[in-house]
């Protein structure tokens, strides 16, 4: 068994011997070649549509990964819009709707591409490293088909042949030559077939691609009509002043139980004002004002001016239509400028005389004088 594999190796060996002394014989110009354009012509066409099928194969696969990509993309952003729009707000439901149809579309179109474009190509692809063998194994039983004709005609030109070994030389020759045409007349039926086939192939896949593709896109373009109809609503609510809002009452400002006033320190703001007392005879009055000038005079006073109080305690304002004062400041109280404007409890309407700024401030921070 040992010697069988041996004897093998070492034909084996020769073979590639003698292919590689033929072909140098041959690119050297030592000696003829067996050529075919016919052929020739067949095998450029078909490299030509290997590297075209590789080349496409590439990109297609590199499509199929960015769409995945934008799949998880356009999955995570619609989420995130899910998740941040309000559920106050106009369209809530129909977002999330929306959101999912716009991810099964994505996979869809995933899908459609993997299985209608990329497999076809791999099997498109897949008749390629079977020619080439064979178009490889053409080469080399064309080698020995010239090695042994060399032969032949070297032992023809040979006077003192053997003619034993001229006759044997001459079988081989045939047998080579049989080989040789019967690959080669193989290839000649095969090649241009595969040629042929890229056209079905192209128009069949970029079809199916392109299909797929119109389709998405024409459904993502009513999701993404659907989504805009929602964003539009929820503006024209927001521009009507009808959207839905939460209300916070202002904050009462914070009091003691037992506040100590120092006189030696006219300004600090430790302690908190008392609320704002008032009976309930006081109920009655139209005037929100009137309740807090309990004390107050009303004599001399500039035209528009209820009465006058003074800060007792520092105020910092926290909205625009507030008024900011320093203890021991004197401020006229005045009516709101919009007779029907609903007013706050425990505030009043003011103007610094210092400075002339108006604005509201809370009345337990002032006294009557």
């Amino acid at each position: 068994m040992a010697d069988t594999k041996g004897g093998n190796l070492s034909r084996l060996v020769l073979k590639q011997a003698g292919r590689a002394k033929e072909k140098i014989l041959q690119n050297l110009g030592k000696a003829d070649k067996t050529t075919d354009e016919i052929f020739e012509e067949h095998l450029q066409n078909f490299n030509t549509q290997q590297v075209n099928a590789t080349r496409l194969h590439k990109d297609i696969n590199n499509y199929l990964r960015c769409i995945r990509a934008m799949q998880t993309a356009s999955k995570n952003l619609m989420e995130t819009l899910s998740d941040i729009y309000e559920k106050e707000w106009v369209g809530q439901d129909m977002l999330y709707v929306q959101a999912q149809n716009n991810e099964m579309l994505w996979a869809d179109l995933a899908h459609k591409l993997s299985d209608q474009v990329v497999i076809p190509l791999n099997t498109y692809q897949a008749q390629f490293p079977e020619m080439r063998k064979k178009i490889d194994k053409r080469g080399r039983k064309l080698i020995d088909f010239d090695a042994e004709r060399h032969s032949v005609q070297q032992m023809q030109n040979n006077p003192n042949r053997n003619e034993a070994k001229f006759i044997k030389a001459k079988e081989q020759m045939e047998n080579a030559k049989r080989t040789y045409e019967v690959l080669n007349s193989e290839l000649h039926d095969e090649l241009p077939a595969l040629h042929d086939s890229r056209i079905l192939f192209l128009v069949t896949n970029m079809q199916t691609l392109f299909a797929a593709e119109e389709v998405f896109h024409s459904e993502t373009a009513k999701v993404y009509s659907e989504l805009e109809g929602v964003v539009d609503k929820l503006a024209k609510e927001v521009q009507k002043g009808t959207l839905p809002r939460k209300t916070f009452p202002k904050p009462l400002p914070i009091t003691n139980v037992n506040p100590v006033i120092s006189n030696s320190s006219p300004n600090s703001t430790l302690a908190s004002p008392p609320k704002g007392e008032w009976t309930s005879s006081d109920e009655g009055k139209t005037n929100g004002f009137d309740k807090f000038k309990n004390g107050a005079t009303t004599d001399n006073l500039p035209p528009g001016v209820l009465y006058k109080v003074k800060a007792t305690y520092k105020y910092q304002a926290e909205d625009m239509d507030e008024l900011q004062f320093e203890v021991g400041e004197i401020i006229d109280v005045i009516e709101y400028e919009d007779p029907e404007e609903q007013q706050e409890e425990g505030w009043l309407m003011g103007v610094k005389d210092t400075t002339g700024q108006k604005g509201l401030f809370p009345a337990n921070f002032t006294k009557p004088i």
